[in-house]
């Protein structure tokens, strides 16, 4: 089961707090890139599988727990995502 690094970011837009939790490495620099300027990265976790990542996220916002009715979300990530992230920026 590969295992991916996860990154929870935080910005402020217009006084307005928000926060993103993208896969970090080349994984995620879509995620990154929309980021407002300033943007700061708060943590970094490892999951593997959406619903494990979601439920973390979640869990370290100190939201209600992450719950989700498609089965997709609990597939384990594939191994070659690990490869990926693994890969130099």
């Amino acid at each position: 089961m590969a295992v991916l690094v996860h990154e929870v970011w935080e910005e402020a837009i217009d006084g307005t707090v928000l926060h993103a939790c993208c896969l970090a490495g080349r994984l995620g620099e879509d995620c990154r890139r929309v980021l407002a300027p300033g943007a700061r990265l708060l943590t970094t976790f490892k999951a593997g599988s959406h619903f494990e990542a979601m439920t973390l996220y979640h869990r370290f916002l100190d939201r209600e727990p992450y719950c989700t009715d498609q089965a997709w979300d609990h597939q384990p990530y594939p191994e070659d995502w690990l490869v990926e992230q693994s890969k130099l920026a």
